[in-house]
């Protein structure tokens, strides 16, 4: 077996929200191979993400596969509908979720990170979000579908700009590696709200940066997860998302559901340098879901 090692290198991973998204596993696999964790949540989110880290009930959801705990090394607070603080409403600076933070734009957060490290090797954007996920296309509103776009799509850019002199020319190059689904390729029912809009965006983003950014050695690629019931997941449609699980697993080459650790191996794969000539591409983790007629 080739051994992933990740020591010395430092991952910014965004969009924590608890210990069951795609993010967190992404999380312990690099802790695992050895990375230096910084976690970029949402203001309204930090303190939750703490008590995960912390909370005995939690323990068994930090354990990482030599038996110990998942540890950070950093938790920024980060608003990606925000490029900077210029940027954000009086309305929203004095919400007093918002307000303990004196930074928590899209690039205060990449310097932080970069500056208390000396540099980012490792990206991972996992950050999406629609208010009116469950509208049809039809139905969503401007405001809802040009939020969408900026916080599940062009954050990912906002992300990259602000952070290329942290990972430009780092030793065995530096990786982005963020997350997408199936719907932005294909109808998928209950993914409106301009969400199916946003991830197609962010799939040719993420192909463009990768060539804005190869001349600095810094890879970008996308990991398309098939479903999977985070906590996010199942409080859009509670009760009817695991439906979506069983009708993909029973129609897929691998007739089962994904893992979410099977997410976090494949991120490991892309940010490695065994994944060093791979760029502007888009890896499947969904048993082989994606090839099927329907």
């Amino acid at each position: 077996m080739i051994p992933i090692d990740l020591k010395g290198k430092v991952a910014l991973v965004t969009g924590v929200g608890d210990n069951e998204s795609f993010a967190w596993f992404i999380a312990k696999g690099l802790r695992a191979a050895g990375a230096t964790i910084a976690l970029a949540c949402h203001p309204r989110m930090c303190g939750i993400v703490e008590s995960f880290l912390t909370r005995d009930q939690d323990r068994d959801s930090r354990l990482l596969p030599d038996g110990s705990e998942l540890k950070v090394d950093g938790i920024f607070a980060c608003d990606a509908l925000y490029d900077t603080m210029a940027d954000v409403p009086e309305n929203v600076r004095t919400d007093k979720r918002y307000a303990k933070f004196a930074e928590y734009s899209i690039q205060g957060t990449v310097d932080a990170v970069g500056q208390k490290f000396g540099g980012i090797d490792i990206i991972i954007h996992s950050i999406a979000f629609s208010r009116e996920i469950m509208k049809l296309a039809k139905d969503t509103s401007r405001a809802a579908y040009s939020e969408a776009i900026g916080i599940s799509a062009y954050s990912l850019t906002s992300m990259m700009r602000a952070a290329e002199k942290y990972m430009e020319n780092r030793p065995d190059g530096a990786s982005a590696v963020g997350l997408t689904y199936l719907g932005g390729e294909r109808v998928v029912p209950y993914y409106g709200g301009g969400m199916s809009t946003a991830k197609a965006a962010l799939q040719i983003d993420a192909k463009q940066l990768a060539h804005n950014l190869g001349s600095k050695n810094i890879r970008v690629n996308l990991i398309s997860a098939g479903p999977y019931a985070s906590r996010a997941a199942r409080s859009i449609r509670p009760g009817e998302f695991e439906k979506s699980i069983e009708y993909a697993a029973v129609r897929s080459p691998l007739p089962r559901p994904i893992k979410p650790e099977e997410v976090a191996n494949a991120t490991l794969f892309l940010v490695s340098p065994l994944a060093s000539a791979v760029t502007g591409q888009i890896l499947y983790v969904d048993c082989g879901y994606n090839a099927m007629a329907g």
